[in-house]
């Protein structure tokens, strides 16, 4: 039971939101007062989630974000539906599979780009310009990684997408801020989702496992929820003067050396 529903009265836009982290924040933003819109390519997922919620205050669109167009239809769909748009959780992403920079297949590079970047630019251009027209104090997240400020065991376009996608956020951050307009990144550590166990061709419980070994923070596995949980933050009008910032649910795996082994 919520006690205080964080989002109350606001319209929410989660692009890959019928499986993973997409999956858990449009269940946690529902509970909290806000109307949904899950945008993806998932279909039967989409809808089974919109199902399962059992809500009128939930809906799905079809959305390919590499298709400009697709992008400003799920928007339209929201001021339609909802009359408004208060939050973007561009979340839609791919990882792309584990190859040598050697071998690296380009083409594959390109959609890793045009879905990472390219989507998420899509995304907060015609999410922003519905928050600008109707004086919306919004916010927008995105779903980075830890890859987006570290070089390590993940595919290459994936970490180099991470990295512009930071990018992407600090020049949002910069012209939004002028209409109120609030930009961050939140970054987890490796979750155990269908889109990370795809990448790396394994059961959640053994991707679990593999980045418990690795990770800093130890006795915490980390879930979709604790990523959403950061995510509802920053979609509240508690972070109502947080911007530009990079928050990281990686239990301090980003700030901390690995070269050294901890003697007691």
């Amino acid at each position: 039971m919520i006690n205080k529903p964080r989002l109350q009265g606001k319209v929410a836009l989660i692009t890959g939101g019928a499986s993973g982290i997409g999956e858990a924040a449009a269940r946690l933003f529902l509970k909290h007062g806000a109307r949904i819109v899950i945008a993806d390519v998932q279909d039967e997922l989409g809808r089974q989630v919109v199902a399962s919620c059992n809500s009128p205050n939930i809906s799905y669109i079809h959305c390919d974000v590499r298709d400009e167009g697709q992008v400003a239809q799920a928007v339209a769909h929201a001021l339609v539906e909802y009359e408004g748009l208060d939050v973007l959780f561009s979340n839609a992403g791919v990882m792309g599979s584990m190859t040598s920079l050697l071998d690296m297949d380009l083409e594959a590079f390109d959609t890793t780009m045009a879905i990472n970047v390219r989507g998420v630019a899509a995304t907060i251009k015609h999410a922003a310009q519905a928050m600008v027209a109707r004086k919306v104090h919004g916010s927008i997240i995105c779903t980075a990684s830890v890859a987006a400020t570290l070089a390590g065991p993940g595919p290459h376009g994936y970490t180099v997408s991470k990295h512009a996608m930071l990018g992407l956020m600090k020049t949002a951050c910069y012209e939004l801020g002028a209409h109120g307009i609030r930009v961050n990144c939140v970054s987890p550590f490796g979750v155990g989702t269908p889109l990370t166990c795809k990448a790396y061709g394994q059961e959640p419980s053994q991707v679990e496992a593999d980045f418990c070994e690795m990770a800093n923070l130890k006795g915490v596995v980390l879930k979709p929820s604790h990523v959403v949980e950061a995510a509802l933050f920053l979609a509240s009008d508690e972070s109502a003067y947080v911007s530009g910032q990079n928050l990281g649910v990686d239990g301090g795996f980003s700030v901390v050396s690995h070269s050294y082994t901890v003697v007691n």
